[in-house]
């Protein structure tokens, strides 16, 4: 497997048009684990192992005649998701962290109930 794995394999074969060569660019990440055991009381054996081997495109590099660049393609679903999630957890925090504020500034022992007002 690791042997496939080349500058074609990373970067494509380039394509030509209209005076404009786009080379792609994938990132590619790979790794392997073995391992074995005993049990002394069967005298039995065992050995396994296995790999895994994942690419990802991440842009294109465009040649022309007046310049060379690097074209990210990017996804904003990630950032969106953490910050979707970061909101949910605000929301279920804050209000047990004010709660718990106001009550170390009164000295109460016991949590104020949410009928309760806050400004005394």
């Amino acid at each position: 497997m690791v042997n496939q794995v080349g500058v074609k394999t990373i970067y494509g074969d380039p394509i030509s048009t209209n005076g404009k060569t786009i080379v792609p660019v994938a990132k590619f990440r790979y790794g392997f684990g073995v391992g074995s055991g005993r049990k002394a009381q069967d005298n039995e054996e065992g050995f396994g192992g296995g790999g895994g081997f994942i690419g990802k495109p991440v842009g294109v590099i465009e040649i022309t005649n007046e310049q060379t660049r690097f074209l990210p393609i990017s996804s904003n679903w990630p950032i969106a998701a953490a910050v979707a999630i970061g909101v949910c957890l605000g929301l279920l925090i804050a209000p047990k962290r004010v709660h718990v504020s106001v009550d170390k500034r009164r000295g109460l022992a016991e949590p104020l109930t949410p009928d309760e007002p806050h400004g005394k």
